[in-house]
């Protein structure tokens, strides 16, 4: 009973709690601000990765075709094997033959 009367008049935000003019406002840790600096060196070192590349332009030009990647892809998919596990095409006519009774119409 006790319990029911404090929760019954505790002062809350009205509506939703973190969002609108009388929004509940979580105060900043120092773990949140740890955990913000980590993900900032973070993106930081990624970013610095991707400006100097490990391959110049010149050397990433041509090295997908040494490795033969998509000759092996539609070598694959050239298989009859893989053909043969595939459903054949059908057309729109093939799937409404069966409501094409006549050709005459009266």
């Amino acid at each position: 009973m006790q319990l029911t009367l404090i929760n019954f008049f505790k002062k809350t935000v009205p509506g939703h709690i973190f969002r609108g003019k009388r929004r509940l406002i979580k105060p900043v840790s120092k773990r949140a601000i740890e955990t913000l600096q980590r993900e900032y060196e973070r993106q930081e070192q990624n970013m610095l990765w991707l400006r100097h590349p490990y391959l110049t332009v010149e050397e990433s030009s041509g090295h997908s075709k040494e490795l033969g990647k998509t000759e092996a892809k539609l070598q694959m998919w050239n298989d009859q094997r893989t053909m043969q596990k595939m459903k054949p095409h059908v057309t729109i006519e093939q799937r409404l033959a069966q409501l094409k009774v006549r050709d005459a119409w009266d």
